[in-house]
C-alpha cells in the first residue's frame, strides 16, 4: 500500500507541476521578500519549481514562521536546478530521478558521478543544494542565509533545516 500511496502521490505532483502557476500577489511577494539578485534566481528556475518553492515559502508562513531568513530559503532552495548555461531542469527528470532513487539509487548516483553529457542532469539534480548554496552566495545574499541552504544540504538539524525540509516534504 505504501507504494501505491507514493505513486498516486508522485502523480499528483507532477500534473500539479505541470499547471503549475504563479499569481500576481505570489509574483509581488516573491519580490518584495528577496533582494534584486536573489529574484533572478527564482526567476530563472520553471515555473514548477517556482511554485514548490513559493508553496513550501507559505507552508511555513501559516505554520507561523517569519524568520525572514527562513523565508528567502524556501523560495531559493531549489535555485540550483538550473545549470551552468542557465537551462531549467526538465520537468521529465524528475519523474527519473524519482524511480531510479527508490528502485535502484546504485545506479542514479552513478549516472550523477559520471562525466558523460548524457547525465549532465543527473549531475545537477545530484547537487542541487549544494549549488542553491553557491548561486545564493554568488548572489551576495547573508552568510546567514548562505548557511541555511549549506546546512540543509549536507543534512546538519538545526531549527531552520528541520523547519525547512517539514516543509519541503509536504510539497
Amino acid at each position: 500500500m505504501d507504494m501505491l500511496a507514493s505513486t498516486w502521490y508522485r502523480l499528483k505532483q507532477f500534473f500539479a507541476a505541470l499547471s503549475a502557476r504563479l499569481s500576481l500577489a505570489d509574483r509581488l511577494f516573491v519580490a518584495q521578500m528577496l533582494t534584486a539578485t536573489e529574484l533572478r534566481l527564482f526567476q530563472q528556475m520553471p515555473r514548477y519549481d517556482q511554485r514548490h518553492c513559493l508553496d513550501v515559502c507559505t507552508t511555513l508562513r501559516q505554520a507561523g514562521y517569519t524568520d525572514t531568513l527562513l523565508l528567502r530559503a524556501a523560495l531559493l532552495h531549489d535555485c540550483g536546478k538550473v545549470d551552468d548555461a542557465g537551462q531549467p531542469l526538465p520537468l521529465f527528470y524528475y519523474g527519473l530521478f524519482v524511480v531510479l532513487q527508490r528502485l535502484a539509487p546504485r545506479l542514479y548516483w552513478r549516472a550523477a558521478r559520471s562525466q558523460r553529457r548524457m547525465f549532465h542532469w543527473f549531475a545537477i539534480h545530484a547537487a542541487h543544494d549544494e549549488r542553491s548554496a553557491l548561486m545564493v552566495t554568488q548572489a551576495g545574499s547573508p552568510p546567514a542565509l548562505v548557511a541555511i541552504l549549506r546546512d540543509y544540504g549536507a543534512r546538519r538539524e538545526t531549527a531552520h533545516t528541520l523547519a525547512l525540509g517539514w516543509a519541503d516534504r509536504q510539497h
